[in-house]
């Protein structure tokens, strides 16, 4: 099958070379076009409605609304080509009245959309080991979900467009509440008289640990010893979901206290660190937040 990615972020990368390992034919988009060379095997588009009219189902995933609105919309975006018949299917995480909308706008030129936020960074999606988080109508989710189960472990049907943002937030909010907990944790243990790498060891065989942990536990200890961790979701992009949970619980009536503090410390973080850090930078800031 003909497929088209918009977004070769690090996600929309491993998405790329997932699906080109299991046989599609794959071309790829990116604003900055050497990332989207970085994808073996992928054709390269001059534009979104090149993309488009190339493809049979394009894929997007894209930072924020601002992003889809001009990768689908702009003088040159994907829905300036002939799509009637084809399926979109965008992988952002974004508000759910995002996705709403551009269903809407979709579904106007004659194409289906279905919204498939996902859980887990790049290693799952370069495994085909994602969460999906589906909203769409039964049908358009039928017709997408082959596809996308060969990049999902697991893939959920949550309801219609919008559906599925909320259902993302849900599966992270408490992950970002994790990681500076984490932080608070390694911050008494600051006195304890056991290397970083026994440390994390036993805090993720622990009932506290994420499962997460598991995964991300060397890397950790590593950043505690002043060493560097590879980057798989990035402080900046944990900031953009923390702002969109509190929008979208206000906007229901919803008060997310921890998750207001969470940001804040964040935000913190952010200025001392990196928003391009890795996510775990969060826990090893705060780890030693007063001694620094």
């Amino acid at each position: 099958m003909k497929l088209g990615v918009a977004g070769i972020g690090k996600m929309g990368a491993a998405i790329g070379a997932r699906l080109i390992e299991v046989g599609h034919d794959v071309s790829v988009w990116n604003r900055t076009p050497e990332k989207a060379r970085a994808v073996a095997g992928a054709k390269i588009a001059a534009n979104p409605t090149e993309l488009a009219e190339n493809s049979d189902v394009v894929l997007t995933i894209l930072t924020d609304a601002p992003a889809l609105n001009a990768v689908y919309n702009g003088s040159s975006g994907l829905l300036h080509a002939k799509v009637a018949g084809k399926l979109f299917v965008d992988m952002s995480t974004v508000l759910p009245a995002t996705e709403t909308a551009l269903a809407g706008a979709v579904r106007a030129k004659g194409a289906a959309f279905v919204e498939c936020p996902v859980g887990g960074s790049t290693g799952p999606a370069r495994q085909g080991k994602l969460i999906g988080l589906m909203g769409a109508e039964p049908a358009d989710a039928a017709r997408a979900r082959p596809i996308l189960e060969q990049l999902c472990r697991r893939l959920e049907h949550a309801g219609p467009v919008g559906s599925g943002s909320v259902l993302k937030f849900t599966i992270n909010l408490p992950l970002m509440v994790y990681w500076q907990a984490l932080g608070e944790a390694l911050a008494m243990a600051r006195t304890v008289a056991i290397e970083p790498e026994r440390l994390m060891d036993l805090l993720s065989d622990t009932s506290g640990a994420a499962n997460v942990l598991k995964v991300r536990a060397p890397g950790i200890a590593s950043m505690l010893k002043g060493g560097s961790a590879g980057v798989t979701f990035d402080v900046d992009s944990a900031i953009k979901d923390m702002q969109s949970m509190l929008a979208e619980a206000k906007s229901r009536g919803i008060e997310l206290p921890l998750v207001e503090r969470t940001l804040g410390c964040y935000q913190e973080t952010r200025q001392h660190r990196s928003g391009n850090a890795e996510i775990s930078t969060v826990s090893v800031y705060w780890a030693g937040r007063n001694h620094q």
